[in-house]
């Protein structure tokens, strides 16, 4: 089988030794005697044979060595991807810990306003009590109020009350009439007069002559009071008194029906009265009077509204103190007084407003 396997590739062989042989140099050409061309043949033919083997295993192991530089390929491209990966989750891990740092911040602040809420609920659910409370309370006051004995009640016990001292003083006006001279002998009611504000009844009272006006008839004069002669006329001292007498007990009904205590009392004697002066300016006769000497005297002095044997400072005095009880009505009705030099005209002005309508609806 050997034999006819080489003498099937003899002419292979020879083609190829053709081919040789047109390629190599024929000098360097080795000469095979016949008798060894065998064994040449035979050892060309394993030559053949082994360089076959190596080019298969050449194939081979370039096959293997191609798939391992693709598989080293890949576990390089896929390191790369790791790696890239790694560096992604170490950012995100550094993201996750600030997040958790931030979210634990949150949580604190969470748990610090539930707690101040939960303070302020508490708080709250105490205010509501109180205010629920208050609003029952309220609620019985308006009904109170609204009542038979509330508010509404008393306006009306108060304008009955205003009324009643309107009537009453209006009486008083009545018993001693205070009028404007406005001719010889031609008297003015004062009623008559327009009501308006009273600043422009001010105004008004303020330009009348106060020696224009009387009481029950006569002129206040008050000349004998500031100087007085040989030559004073001893009517018009005792028709002063009388007038001061009339003023003084008008001035004390006045009084009376409005609940107001004088600070200057009087003791009424029609031209004889009197005024009172707890708090008189008292002027020390020696230096070593005490301080419990003055308070232990706790009586009042007496100040004579005549001029019939006193002296005339002190029945000016009095005179300027009655003026302060006039005073003190009119501003507890809230009117202002038209100077101290005014005893009549602030008397008129006080009947005026007392008499207006204003008066029934002012709380004073």
């Amino acid at each position: 089988m050997d034999q006819q396997q080489q003498q099937q590739q003899l002419p292979a062989l020879s083609s190829s030794s053709s081919a040789v042989a047109k390629v190599v140099d024929p000098e360097k050409v080795k000469v095979i005697e016949w008798e060894d061309f065998g064994q040449e043949l035979a050892r060309l033919w394993s030559l053949s044979t082994a360089l076959q083997q190596a080019k298969d295993k050449k194939l081979g192991l370039q096959d293997k060595l191609n798939f391992l530089i693709q598989i080293k390929a890949e576990s390089l491209n896929r390191a790369n991807e790791l790696e890239e990966m790694q560096e992604k989750l170490e950012v995100r891990r550094v993201v996750m810990e600030k997040m958790s740092l931030h979210s634990k911040v949150a949580e604190d602040d969470a748990k610090q306003q539930e707690e101040r809420l939960g303070m302020e609920v508490r708080s709250l659910l105490v205010a509501g009590t109180a205010l629920s409370v208050s609003r029952t309370r309220l609620q019985e006051s308006n009904k109170l109020l609204s009542g038979e004995k509330g508010c509404g009640h008393l306006q009306n016990l108060n304008k009955m009350l205003r009324l009643r001292q309107q009537f009453m003083i209006h009486q008083v006006s009545l018993l001693y009439p205070v009028k404007i001279l406005v001719g010889p002998k031609q008297e003015q009611e004062l009623e008559s007069f327009p009501s308006g504000s009273r600043s422009g009844n001010a105004a008004r009272s303020k330009s009348i002559n106060p020696g224009s006006l009387t009481i029950l008839g006569l002129h206040l004069t008050m000349l004998p009071f500031t100087k007085m002669s040989l030559f004073t006329d001893k009517k018009d001292v005792q028709r002063s008194a009388t007038a001061l007498g009339y003023i003084a007990h008008a001035v004390s009904l006045i009084a009376s029906y409005l609940q107001v205590p004088l600070r200057y009392p009087l003791r009424l004697g029609g031209s004889h009265s009197y005024i009172n002066d707890y708090a008189p300016l008292i002027e020390p006769s020696s230096s070593d009077l005490s301080l419990s000497t003055l308070s232990s005297n706790t009586k009042p002095v007496e100040f004579p509204l005549f001029l019939d044997g006193q002296d005339t400072t002190r029945a000016a005095y009095a005179v300027f103190l009655l003026n302060k009880d006039v005073e003190q009505l009119l501003n507890f009705i809230c009117v202002k007084s038209l100077g101290p030099r005014h005893l009549l005209a602030n008397l008129k002005e006080l009947l005026r407003t007392i008499h207006s309508a204003e008066y029934t609806f002012n709380w004073y």
